[in-house]
């Protein structure tokens, strides 16, 4: 509302089920806005830790799928064998998944990934914590 009143944005959607009111006025609560100006924003990067990692495999096994709790973090490639700290080298692993492998690779487990590991986008993240993508912002968004 601020960027608005200043003349700084542009409503481009409004939310009709919404208002914003003062003592004097009601205005249109806005869902979609443009700024006049563009905006350098620097590339965001997603923190690694345990928290992002189960974010990112939505909270699954990456092994059986399961989502029982407790989860853990499993190092594709083990530690022991040179494996790092990485997006591509961590995944969600529950327990029973993760002893069974015990300090071998997958393959040599004889276990298989259900998908690829690889460092999340930020804007995968914001739609993850919003839920729901608004209707009216879907033509806005590079969100499928």
């Amino acid at each position: 509302m601020t960027l608005l009143f200043l003349m700084k944005a542009e409503i481009v959607v409004t939310n009709d089920q919404r208002k914003v009111r003062s003592i004097k006025a009601i205005f249109a609560c806005p869902s979609v806005i443009r700024l006049r100006r563009y905006i350098h924003v620097p590339v965001k990067k997603v923190e690694l830790s345990r928290k992002n990692i189960l974010r990112r495999d939505n909270h699954q096994c990456q092994y059986c799928g399961t989502s029982k709790a407790p989860l853990t973090l499993d190092h594709i490639i083990p530690k022991s064998r040179a494996g790092t700290d990485t997006w591509e080298n961590l995944a969600c692993a529950c327990v029973k998944c993760n002893t069974k492998k015990g300090n071998r690779t997958p393959e040599e487990a004889g276990m298989k990934l259900l998908k690829t590991p690889r460092r999340p986008s930020h804007v995968t993240f914001i739609k993850n914590l919003g839920g729901e993508v608004d209707e009216g912002w879907k033509p806005y968004l590079f969100m499928t």
